[in-house]
């Protein structure tokens, strides 16, 4: 690899507290030095942005946004890295040698995924070692686990209609109408504080509707209809029970690995 920005990692953030440190301080402790940090602040009053570690690899914008998605799109405008990967507030890279081990894997064009580890169920998420549209209707990789070739956002950035699953309908334009390769990282690639923004109890129903309409763009009802058909005999309603717990989750988890595998 050049010496040359790597990647470049995006925090958004507003009010975010003792949160936006810890996750730009795990950036920072990574071996691989190649990257940058892209903080773009929505105006915090709270000193979380005064906080931040004074480094040259840190670059911080504070404009106002209309949202989350919002915000992502201003800050890929000041990004310079080869690939982008974004970091919610309070989530960080998994190690010290994460972005060290990806960089050996990041080549060409394309998203390139990996796994999580969620704090809450303390349990790593397993992710399928292949993308389909089965998979994109039941479960893409959460984007704090993605590498985004940066050029996939330079046609179009998120779709800012979509409060809750923006980044959901850009992973889909990018499968099926783009036609991207979407490549797997077999690796931790975050750890994921959990109860995120669409986890939320008050944004549940929303984010059921964003989710049918997205899927009904992209993949037709008959796709849809035979995709909910797949996941009601494949006891998705079990399924989602063991994976949501913190007492199973890591058991469900390992199963789902070996199966994977297999």
């Amino acid at each position: 690899m050049s010496q040359d920005v790597i990647v470049s990692i995006i925090v958004v953030s507003f009010q975010a507290g003792d949160k936006l440190r810890a996750t730009v301080e795990s950036v920072l402790a990574q071996s691989e030095k190649r990257f940058e940090v892209i903080v773009k602040d929505g105006g915090s009053t709270d000193g979380s942005v005064e906080a931040l570690p004074i480094d040259e690899r840190i670059h911080v914008f504070v404009e106002k946004d209309q949202g989350i998605y919002d915000a992502m799109n201003q800050a890929i405008g000041y990004a310079r890295g080869a690939y982008l990967l974004f970091l919610n507030c309070g989530d960080y890279l998994f190690d010290q040698n994460t972005l060290e081990k990806v960089g050996r894997q990041l080549k060409g064009s394309g998203i390139f995924y990996g796994h999580t580890f969620n704090r809450k169920l303390n349990a790593e998420v397993t992710m399928n070692g292949s993308m389909s549209g089965f998979s994109c209707y039941r479960h893409i990789p959460c984007h704090q686990a993605c590498f985004y070739a940066r050029e996939l956002f330079e046609e179009r950035g998120y779709n800012t209609k979509y409060r809750i699953r923006a980044d959901y309908e850009h992973f889909l334009w990018c499968y099926f109408e783009k036609k991207v390769n979407v490549l797997f990282l077999d690796q931790v690639v975050s750890s994921y504080e959990g109860d995120g923004f669409s986890e939320q109890k008050e944004n549940m129903e929303r984010d059921k509707e964003e989710h049918r309409e997205i899927t009904l763009r992209y993949m037709g009802w008959k796709r849809v209809l035979w995709y909910q058909f797949l996941l009601v005999i494949s006891l998705v309603h079990v399924r989602r029970f063991f994976g949501n717990s913190p007492v199973f989750a890591k058991g469900y988890n390992l199963v789902k690995k070996i199966f994977y595998k297999v």
